[in-house]
């Protein structure tokens, strides 16, 4: 693990544990059941989604909303996530990413609450999922998939998540960013899987890394592509290779219009 990653688990399980004695597990339980029972709130199939833009032959883009990192601090001072949201539906993207790390991201549930009631696309709960709490809450507070980074769990860690996530209809997204990573994530269920370019330990992003992993890769699985994607020419590249979903985020953040700049780049 890197060392931003060390800090980061670190302070998510203290997160974990203090959020529990405020809102029980079985809090966040009964309120996710009645979410999936709920026809504005039940999950919209966040895989699906993605899978759909590909096959009627256009790129499968999850738009990130995102108001800080730690490598770059504030992406974004006009941060208002339903206005995002509704911008980067409108201008072809098949789901959200939604931060909602507090400590070194600047997020919080309400972000992903406030873009998944202001549009129709399934949206990602992008937080750093350590515990089937956090699932519940995910599911809670409305999310439609979880992100799994392989980096930061054991195999047998990720496979209990992986399977308290499909218990509540929600869809995994599992991140990896080397060969090693890439074999354990292979031993989940999911059809979704993350390549990301950055590293962790260095921040340099480069991709390289996707395409060099790119014939680990069964053609059951489909392939995210993330971070690094700048230019149109970025674009072509991962689509001449077949890659045809990807997860973009800071690129957008700064832009005027997160949705004019999506449409920009990809369509």
């Amino acid at each position: 693990m890197s060392d931003i990653l060390d800090k980061i688990v670190a302070t998510k399980k203290i997160e974990v544990a203090h959020n529990s004695k405020h809102i029980s597990l079985a809090n966040h339980r009964e309120q996710a059941e009645a979410n999936n029972r709920d026809t504005a709130l039940k999950p919209r199939g966040f895989i699906h989604a993605i899978e759909q833009k590909i096959a009627s032959g256009k790129p499968g883009v999850i738009t990130e909303i995102k108001k800080a990192s730690p490598s770059k601090g504030i992406l974004r001072d006009n941060f208002q996530p339903a206005a995002i949201a509704r911008s980067y539906e409108d201008h072809g993207a098949a789901c959200l990413s939604v931060l909602t790390d507090m400590d070194y991201f600047q997020g919080c549930n309400a972000y992903l609450q406030e873009a998944r009631a202001a549009c129709n696309i399934p949206v990602l709960r992008k937080d750093f999922t350590i515990d089937p709490y956090q699932i519940y809450e995910a599911r809670a507070i409305g999310a439609d998939a979880i992100l799994l980074i392989v980096a930061a769990l054991e195999i047998k860690q990720m496979q209990d998540l992986e399977a308290c996530a499909h218990e509540l209809g929600l869809d995994v997204l599992v991140e990896v960013h080397n060969a090693q990573e890439l074999e354990q994530a292979l031993e989940l269920e999911t059809s979704l899987l993350g390549i990301n370019n950055r590293n962790l330990k260095t921040f340099e992003v480069t991709l390289q890394t996707t395409l060099s992993l790119l014939q680990m890769v069964p053609n059951t699985k489909t392939l995210v592509t993330e971070s690094g994607i700048m230019n149109r020419a970025d674009v072509k590249l991962m689509r001449d290779h077949n890659i045809n979903a990807f997860l973009v985020g800071e690129a957008f953040m700064r832009s005027q219009d997160p949705g004019l700049a999506l449409k920009a780049l990809f369509f």
